[in-house]
């Protein structure tokens, strides 16, 4: 991805007078001001799926076996690749209470990632590229993952970006808009790089 993609126009809109059901599933414990995130408010039009999705969700956020970290970077990188300015504005505020920087925020979103990447963290990016590029892991790459993840980090390492490359479908195809504290794509710094 050479440019970055402008905020969609809003074509579904949230709820905003939900069910029982659908306020219960749209506490998730991320709300701000006691207002329910856009996604969840989105996706609770159809709250079977929305189940499912904050259960996986929730499962890679809160019990996952990678790290916050690389979770974040993972994250990041795929909502780059997929073109998701919601996604990446929601993680660059999760990526900064795990830890990451802004620099290196930044460089998730730039073609290169030549932040000053650990070992490690730099095939978790190659990874993520790989699976964005085509839905495939190349052999050098995976044995260098098999070096610093155990079996079971595997599964999720190679989970997480395909999860997120799938609400990026969702939120890039409904328009959903990001929250007004929120940051967008990290366009001034990244130009100044």
């Amino acid at each position: 991805m050479s440019t970055l993609p402008p905020l969609p126009e809003r074509r579904l809109a949230p709820v905003v007078a939900p069910s029982e059901e659908q306020r219960e599933l749209m506490q998730t414990g991320m709300e701000r001001d006691e207002n329910p995130l856009n996604i969840f408010a989105t996706l609770a039009h159809n709250p079977g799926v929305m189940r499912k999705v904050n259960a996986l969700g929730g499962r890679f956020l809160r019990k996952g076996t990678v790290g916050e970290r690389v979770r974040e970077i993972a994250i990041l990188r795929s909502s780059y690749r997929s073109g998701s300015i919601y996604e990446f504005g929601q993680h660059t505020l999760i990526g900064r209470d795990c830890g990451l920087t802004d620099d290196e925020i930044v460089s998730l979103a730039t073609e290169a990632a030549d932040s000053t990447w650990s070992a490690a963290e730099r095939r978790v990016i190659a990874m993520v590229d790989e699976l964005s590029a085509k839905d495939v892991v190349s052999e050098p790459t995976w044995e260098a993952l098999r070096a610093d993840w155990d079996d079971k980090q595997l599964v999720e390492l190679l989970l997480l970006p395909g999860f997120y490359r799938m609400l990026a479908g969702f939120l890039n195809s409904a328009g959903v808009q990001v929250e007004h504290d929120a940051p967008g794509w990290p366009t001034e710094l990244a130009s100044a790089r």
